[in-house]
């Protein structure tokens, strides 16, 4: 998956109990979570959300696909990866990979941008996103 973007997020996940079902097998829905805490440790990375909350601005997710591939067991150490594949003034696009020595567990994308919580609508994303793709 490496083509395309730039790979800006990367993290063993830990598979607890409660993420499994009585066959030891991960539940889709946690996937989207663990999408989630990838997109976040990238966001941190350059902004972190008490700044955005000075700024009166939040990220939001407008979109979520998932291809779940070879189930993630209780057993599994998996690795997650996010590549940011665009950044434009209103939106952002990420592709994420969670996978396990050779299998790849799914693979997936998210689309989202920035909303003000004042004017209450999708605002311009701040340049530092917009910057990270134009330093290739």
């Amino acid at each position: 998956m490496s083509e395309e973007g730039k790979l800006v997020a990367e993290k063993e996940i830990e598979v607890n109990n409660y993420d499994i079902d009585a066959m030891g097998i991960v539940s889709n829905i946690v996937y989207v979570r663990w999408f989630e805490d990838l997109r976040t440790v990238f966001i941190n990375q350059h902004m972190n959300y008490s700044e955005m909350l000075k700024n009166h601005i939040s990220p939001i997710l407008m979109k979520t696909e998932i291809e779940y591939k070879v189930p993630v067991t209780i057993h599994d150490r998996p690795i997650g990866r996010c590549w940011l594949v665009q950044a434009s003034k209103l939106k952002w696009i990420f592709k994420f990979e969670i996978s396990s020595g050779d299998k790849i567990h799914c693979i997936g994308s998210q689309m989202g941008g920035f909303y003000h919580l004042e004017q209450q609508k999708i605002t311009k994303m701040p340049q530092v996103f917009q910057d990270i793709l134009k330093s290739e």
